[in-house]
């Protein structure tokens, strides 16, 4: 059994806090996540990684991440977790020699090759086994870890009372994720995308074709009424939220959010939420008391409803869409701030969409509470009177009661 925790001047405290792993596209975000909390930002390459529709980094943006993270203490770790086709041979072994020049912590793999190939090399990073090979057991974990891998990223279909099993009998860092989209499949092992689409969901192509809408039948009749929804394979999203305890109890080595695709938005509210969650719970485990404040917050940047994923057992229909999609917008973000000047309590701020005069809006940041305000004042770069904000990325003026501080934001607050 892991030792986590340890009574420190009569009191129980956390001693081995997990690694919070947040998710990037881009260096925006990649910069976003860190400022918000992570401590550690997995990013795709232009190569060798999935999500070939996400804001893959080159070389140069990876090498301005690591020096970026460095300044916060925190990690960057690089996905090259394709699927090896005869024709991705090339070009591989520069590819990670240049990755551990630049001083990247971890690169995340799924193929064999891959890890062989990495280990053989001497390199300083980490070598972690990806959720691509959908390890679920303890067995398979030391199996990795006899091949040398440094961490294994377990599928997101590993139960709690699972998890608690392999915490107990393995010996090499564990990665489990804590919040996002769930795969239809298992994770990683879809082939609809390839069908219907063309599009190789394990060489970074997936279209998602479980979120699409399908007509059902039935002995070649169709079975859809005419008032019914067309059909989706559609999951809820995952977010373990209420459990973030249990895990830290059980000596998690990280906690992996998904959505490299996500906004800066999202980024920087799921990353403040459970940074702020961890760090409260490890401040005094026993005091604890679990509310619903985080659970408010990420709901802020979600799009989906929630489930507990596989945290419990095999999913239910209770943790399916199907046809009763149950989307629903985020909150709206619409400013960055800037600089703030604390005598005329105006806010220079990068517009990010349409709000006005009259609006209401909630700043967050990982620094201070949130506030929320009624923009009363707005001014252009020439500090002009003005009623809306409606070009994105403008440099405007709010004038905002409160202090706040360079890189919060603020979203708008829906009115009921």
């Amino acid at each position: 059994m892991r030792k986590v925790s340890q009574i420190i001047n009569g009191k129980r405290q956390i001693i081995k806090k997990p690694e919070l792993l947040a998710p990037a596209g881009n260096l925006e975000k990649l910069k976003v996540a860190i400022m918000y909390g992570a401590d550690a930002v997995f990013v795709g390459g232009k190569e060798f990684s999935l999500r070939s529709q996400a804001s893959n980094f080159s070389l140069e943006d990876i090498q301005e991440g690591v020096a970026f993270a460095k300044e916060y203490g925190a990690h960057i770790h690089v996905t090259c977790n394709i699927i090896l086709h005869q024709d991705n041979l090339k070009g591989i072994q520069e590819y990670l020699k240049q990755l551990d020049e630049i001083g990247v912590t971890a690169i995340i793999v799924a193929d064999p090759y891959i890890m062989f190939l990495a280990k053989s090399m001497n390199l300083n990073l980490e070598v972690h086994v990806s959720t691509q090979l959908s390890t679920l057991n303890s067995q398979a974990i030391s199996f990795y870890q006899d091949m040398g891998m440094d961490r294994v990223v377990l599928g997101r279909e590993v139960t709690y009372d699972d998890l608690k099993a392999i915490m107990n009998q393995v010996d090499v860092d564990i990665e489990y994720f804590i919040h996002g989209a769930m795969c239809i499949h298992y994770s990683g092992r879809c082939m609809l995308s390839n069908y219907l689409s063309r599009r190789d969901a394990n060489r970074g192509g997936c279209s998602q074709s479980c979120r699409w809408y399908y007509d059902l039948y039935q002995d070649r009749e169709l079975v859809n009424q005419e008032d019914d929804m067309p059909f989706s394979m559609s999951s809820k999203d995952m977010s373990l939220v209420h459990h973030i305890g249990e895990l830290i109890e059980l000596g998690v080595d990280s906690f992996k959010i998904e959505g490299r695709m996500k906004s800066v938005h999202y980024i920087a509210t799921v990353v403040s939420a459970y940074r702020k969650l961890i760090d409260s719970y490890c401040e005094d485990p026993d005091a604890f008391k679990q509310n619903d404040y985080y659970e408010k917050e990420l709901q802020k940047a979600a799009n989906r409803a929630f489930c507990h994923g596989f945290f419990y057992d095999h999913p239910t229909q209770d943790e399916q869409l199907f046809n009763l999609r149950d989307e629903h917008p985020t909150q709206e973000f619409v400013m960055r701030i800037m600089d703030y000047d604390e005598k005329t309590h105006l806010a220079q701020i990068e517009q990010r969409n349409y709000f006005k005069v009259g609006d209401q809006i909630e700043v967050f940041s990982p620094h201070h509470e949130n506030l929320v305000f009624k923009v009363e004042k707005l001014l252009n770069e020439d500090k002009e009177r003005i009623e809306v904000a409606n070009h994105p990325m403008e440099l405007l003026y709010v004038e905002i009661p409160e202090k706040v501080l360079p890189n919060d934001m603020g979203r708008k607050v829906k009115q009921s």
